[in-house]
């Protein structure tokens, strides 16, 4: 397949599996724009597999192995890992950085659960802020500042996803709210997973993940001011787009069990506007203190890792004993039904 058709294969899946972001790449310059594109797919394609598929730990398994692969230069014969090989190529994609976005998945198909709100920013680094950071290699941004910023960026669409999720996670299972917040109400997470109500408490929890996120969208504004000038309006649009999912939430009382939080094309037109309108402002605009701000602690090693000046690390032990415990998972499956192994090989 041409390298053409890999990047009108990574346009389609991103159309069909995130609006927001789809919207939100128009307005960036066509050399970021397609690269982003690649990284978006790459990255949604493989939470989606562990997200929404039948076996997440194989997902998260087979996610190595493409990285692997990708790195290597003999990328998977699929058009997504084609072009994420190239772009790895061509703008020296540091290895920490998806590895980050693997630890993340393996999180996810342990079923892990966060006692604190800064274990969930951690895993929202690994999720979601590193996204930001590798956004920013693709724009040829590789300083400590704008990185730090772009993870915040990353942070607070993270912790509006999770708003917008409570519900559909808690349907599966699934709680991202911090363990201690559920202590603070007295109430029993795993109760609240199997009848997932829109309480009082639930709904004020919901608040509080929303003013975090509002923090730090506050925080990354200085960076998104401070990027290439081309690049401005389609950021400032993912800022709004996501920040605005945030405010139908609150409108809806912050219920988001019974109901999920939708933006229709006229708002997303509306910030997409405004967007245009903030990065021309942007030029007349000093340099916030702000942007100098020490990042997040859970983001640090994130804006280390993906500074011009990087050397290359090994994998981190964390990541090493969490695939070593999905292979471990994994073998003691195969070993139980060996017969349904041998049928979908």
């Amino acid at each position: 397949m041409s390298a053409v058709a890999d990047m009108e294969a990574c346009r389609a899946a991103i159309r069909t599996g995130s609006l927001s972001f789809h919207a939100a790449s128009k307005l960036l310059p066509a050399r970021v724009r397609d690269p982003a594109l690649v990284l978006y797919a790459f990255c949604r394609l493989a939470d989606d597999a562990v997200d929404e598929g039948r076996d997440p730990v194989a997902a998260v398994l087979h996610l190595q192995d493409r990285l692997d692969r990708a790195y290597r230069g003999a990328p998977r014969a699929a058009a997504v890992d084609r072009a994420f090989a190239r772009l790895i190529e061509a703008h020296d994609l540091p290895r920490a950085l998806p590895d980050a976005l693997l630890e993340g998945l393996a999180w996810d198909a342990e079923g892990r659960r966060f006692p604190t709100l800064s274990d969930v920013r951690a895993y929202s680094t690994r999720v979601a802020a590193v996204v930001g950071a590798m956004m920013c290699v693709l724009m040829g941004v590789r300083d400590r500042d704008r990185l730090a910023r772009a993870c915040d960026l990353g942070l607070a669409m993270q912790l509006t996803n999770i708003a917008r999720d409570v519900g559909q996670d808690a349907r599966r299972g699934r709680i991202y709210l911090p363990l201690d917040w559920f202590a603070e109400a007295g109430l029993d997470p795993d109760d609240f997973t199997r009848s997932p109500q829109p309480r009082p408490e639930i709904r004020a929890m919901t608040d509080r993940l929303l003013r975090e996120a509002t923090r730090l969208y506050q925080r990354a504004e200085p960076g998104i001011a401070a990027l290439p000038l081309g690049c401005r309006p389609g950021i400032y649009a993912a800022r709004h787009i996501y920040d605005g999912i945030g405010g139908v939430i609150r409108a809806q009382g912050c219920d988001s069990i019974s109901r999920r939080a939708v933006t229709g094309h006229r708002r997303k037109l509306g910030w997409l506007a405004l967007a245009g309108l903030k990065a021309g402002t942007s030029l007349c605009l000093p340099r916030m203190p702000t942007l100098y701000a020490r990042p997040c602690p859970e983001t640090a090693f994130l804006v280390e890792a993906a500074t011009l000046e990087a050397p290359e690390t090994p994998r981190s032990e964390a990541l090493i004993a969490a695939l070593a415990r999905l292979h471990e998972h994994d073998l003691r499956r195969r070993a139980a039904y060996p017969v349904m192994d041998r049928r979908s090989a």
